[in-house]
């Protein structure tokens, strides 16, 4: 791994949440991603499940965590299952983990290797009276390929069919959702990162650079920083591109004039960063388009205001649409009577303001959490909204990183430059 060690107590702690949250006697079983093929011999870059890293910091693949923490024998009561290295695969792959490094990253101190655990599996099981299996539950999962943890769930249900199941996803999503100390300081790390990107950035815009060479400043910054990269596709949207949500192209020339939307984050240590802002490639913003980004500046720094604990994540993108349907009016691009005639599930402010405004970020972009119970002290939410108007070649979206504090809140990424004034002044020198 490229990222410095992280602390085993970042797991030790995770894994005491999860298992004081299971019912007697019950064992979790948790798996590694596939490595999935692309063609030929080759293979996609590995990259490991979320949940296994959650709990362990296991980043290799073929690994198997089981949690049983009412086990008779303590040594049974969390186990990893790793893939046993050789003289063939250290040269050809590098050595995996050693029994001794794999205790170190996750702090589990019974460590087998993968040809074990059919039999160890099996003296576990059969002292379970349930077993917790896993998959994914996220709200904006669309998954269409069968994944290791589904052949896993599959086996077990077919040997050990008379166990009461359980699903691990529900408590996760309530975990995984608040940030320990320790989380945030690999965030704080990864965020940090990202804003060093993004100045490097600003210093080499200028018309007629290529969003493609502005992707390859920021992919220089963060593996100079021991990153393995982006946390996601990254987004340099020039002009018009930017009314593409979801543009990844980065391919076209960036003009005179033009605002560039950069939707960019890097990633460390596995935990993500997603921050979005907007500049001018000449260095300087029309004022059609300084006006326009006032306001989507306003309507940010009014929820980040609002992002409180106690406050429920519905009635906060409803408040924030209250802000946003404000500065449209004031905009002239959408009248009294629009609001008047609204449709309430698709209010009149979507028309240029159609996506949310906040998800939960930690070790997924979109990361795990309830929006059943309210806010509270250490969750870490993404700040976007944004205001697109395709006929005017015009879109400007500004998110920053916040975590939620007992009194207010703390802004990860406040250090890129953000303001108008902010922006041209860096941009001058």
């Amino acid at each position: 791994m490229r990222y410095h060690k992280l602390s085993s107590s970042i797991f030790i702690e995770n894994r005491k949440k999860f298992t004081s949250l299971l019912k007697p006697n019950s064992l979790a079983i948790f798996t590694s991603n596939d490595v999935y093929p692309s063609s030929a011999d080759a293979h996609l870059p590995f990259k490991q499940h979320s949940d296994i890293l959650y709990l362990s910091g296991a980043d290799q693949e073929e690994s198997i965590l089981v949690l049983f923490p009412d086990a008779h024998k303590e040594n049974l009561r969390e186990v990893l299952f790793l893939k046993e290295t050789n003289d063939l695969i250290a040269v050809w792959e590098g050595a995996k983990y050693t029994k001794e490094r794999a205790f170190d990253i996750s702090g589990i101190k019974t460590v087998f290797w993968l040809s074990e655990f059919e039999r160890v599996f099996n003296e576990m099981a059969v002292n379970a009276e349930s077993i917790y299996l896993n998959g994914n539950e996220h709200l904006r999962a669309h998954v269409e390929t069968e994944l290791r943890q589904d052949r896993m769930n599959a086996w077990i249900k077919e040997h050990y069919h008379a166990h009461e199941y359980e699903r691990s996803q529900p408590i996760l999503h309530r975990i995984r959702g608040t940030k320990s100390e320790n989380e945030l300081e690999v965030m704080r790390k990864a965020a940090e990162i990202t804003i060093k990107g993004y100045k490097r950035v600003l210093k080499y815009m200028k018309p007629g650079v290529w969003e493609h060479e502005l992707e390859a400043e920021f992919m220089h910054e963060f593996l100079m920083n021991r990153s393995r990269g982006f946390a996601y596709t990254p987004i340099i949207a020039a002009g018009n591109n930017a009314n593409v949500l979801h543009y990844i192209e980065n391919n076209e020339e960036c003009h005179d004039g033009d605002l560039v939307l950069f939707d960019v984050g890097a990633e460390y240590g596995n935990y993500t960063c997603d921050v979005t802002r907007c500049f001018p490639v000449n260095g300087k913003f029309s004022a059609r388009q300084a006006e326009i980004y006032n306001a989507v500046l306003r309507v940010h720094e009014g929820a980040i205001s609002m992002l409180r604990p106690g406050i429920m994540l519905d009635d906060y993108h409803k408040k924030v649409g209250d802000l946003m349907t404000d500065e449209l009016l004031k905009l002239g691009l959408i009248s009294k009577d629009d609001v008047a005639n609204e449709d309430l599930a698709w209010p009149a402010y979507k028309k240029y303001f159609m996506h949310g405004t906040s998800h939960y970020l930690g070790l997924d972009v979109h990361d795990y959490g309830l929006w059943t119970i309210p806010v509270e002290e250490g969750m870490v939410f993404t700040v976007e909204p944004g205001i697109y108007i395709p006929e005017e070649g015009l879109g400007i979206r500004i998110e920053d990183d916040i975590v939620v504090t007992k009194e207010g809140h703390e802004n990860l990424t406040r250090e890129i430059p953000k303001t108008v004034e902010e922006i041209e002044a860096f941009m001058a020198k």
